[in-house]
Order: C-alpha cells, then structure tokens, then sequence
C-alpha cells in the first residue's frame, strides 16, 4: 500500500481476520485478509467493516486464503452460523467496487464470505501459488475414504488394508489438484486471470482506478449491530 501505511481496524479483535483502511495508488481503499480461519468474532469484524465501506463509498480489497469457517459444537453453540451470515450478507449486499485476489487456498464457505465469485467482485484475480475447490483434496480424500471403509462394515465386508486406502485415496488427490488449480480455473474464464504476486499492487491500482468511473449506488442500511 501507498508508503506501507496501514490503518488497522479492531487490531485486537477477532485476529484470523484483518480488516484496515489504506490507499493504493493514492486511492483509498478498505483491505480484508485471511490470518487463519474464520471464527465468530472475526466473522464479525469483518462484516461491521465491510459495512462501514459501504456507507463510506471506499472500495474493498479481499485477500483470500481461508479454508472456512470454525465448525464443530463449541462454535455452532457460539453461533457461527448467524454471525457467518452476517459476513456473507454484508459482503453480497455493499454496492462499493470489490476486488478479490486468491494468495493461498479457497476452499468451502470461506470463499463466500471473502467475495468470491459468486458475489460478482469486479475483478478477481489468482496467484500461481492459489487452489480452489469445495474443500482441500486431502480433506475430501478422508471425507471419502472414511464414508466408503463405514460402507464396507455395514456391508460386512472387512475394512481396507492401508493400502487399499491410499490406493482410494489417490484419484481423488489427483482430481483435486488437476482442477483445483489457478490454471484450470483461468482457463474457463471463472477469473480475470492469474497474476504475477509482484504485480498485485499496479494490477489492483489500474482496477480501481477503472472501477470509479462508472457510479455505483449509494447504501442505505445501517452497520449491522455486534
């Protein structure tokens, strides 16, 4: 960002996300980046944030690298869900010009929540580094594996040797890699392409610089209460 100058929000508060206000190419902007997984106060965060861009006509940069939201029974008790959906609401209704770029993984909700495509950012762009998929291949592979070894012993069938699970496991692998990758994705024209990470700051500063000519509507709700 212009002269590394960053105006972090709620430095303190739900940490697995960071939110702040900067300027890129003298434009100012508002940041959101991925610092691990998404927990109900970050999720929080994020949305108030999101929320304040809007109502004050900055536009949002995402930096994606997330696998998803906490889940598990302490978190959905905590009510992961309603303050997800904060994040998701808040992402998919601000009207400002959102930029999405993929530093790392995109897996799961967690895409939703950081502007992913299908929240119609006006540019979305990959690093040659980024995956994007449902969920991690390694993940999917267990999920998988796990579901065909409680099919076998339902079925009566003794369960598979380590072998045999590797064996299951490496197609799925495969799949997930072929078609988890920033080049397969580009090829179909589901980004605006993959970037050269040096590149990002000049690539984002011509987006921006591009998406202020057109108007964009005004908000008018409220931040959504904590």
């Amino acid at each position: 960002v212009d002269g590394s100058r960053f105006h972090e929000f709620k430095q303190r508060y739900g940490n697995t996300l960071v939110c702040g206000f900067a300027r890129i190419h003298g434009y100012p902007v508002g940041i959101v980046a991925n610092n691990g997984i998404l927990f109900s106060e970050s999720s929080l965060k994020g949305a108030h944030f999101v929320e304040l861009c809007g109502q004050r006509g900055i536009p949002l940069i995402f930096l994606q690298n997330i696998t998803g939201f906490m889940v598990g029974r302490d978190a959905e008790s905590g009510g992961i869900a309603k303050d997800g959906a904060k994040l998701v609401t808040a992402v998919s209704c601000v009207p400002v010009p959102k930029f999405t770029v993929i530093i790392g993984g995109s897996h799961g909700a967690g895409n939703y929540g950081m502007c992913g495509r299908a929240y119609d950012p006006r540019f979305l762009f990959m690093w040659p580094n980024a995956r994007i998929s449902v969920m991690g291949g390694p993940q999917a592979a267990d999920v998988l594996a796990t579901i065909k070894q409680d099919q076998r012993a339902r079925e009566g069938l003794a369960p598979m040797t380590a072998a045999e699970w590797e064996e299951f496991r490496r197609p799925i692998l495969e799949k997930y890699e072929t078609e988890g990758s920033p080049y397969y994705s580009t090829a179909r024209l589901w980004d605006d392409g993959v970037i050269d990470p040096r590149d990002t700051r000049d690539v984002l500063g011509l987006c921006i610089s591009a998406s202020l000519n057109a108007p964009f509507p005004e908000t008018n709700f409220g931040v959504f209460r904590m």
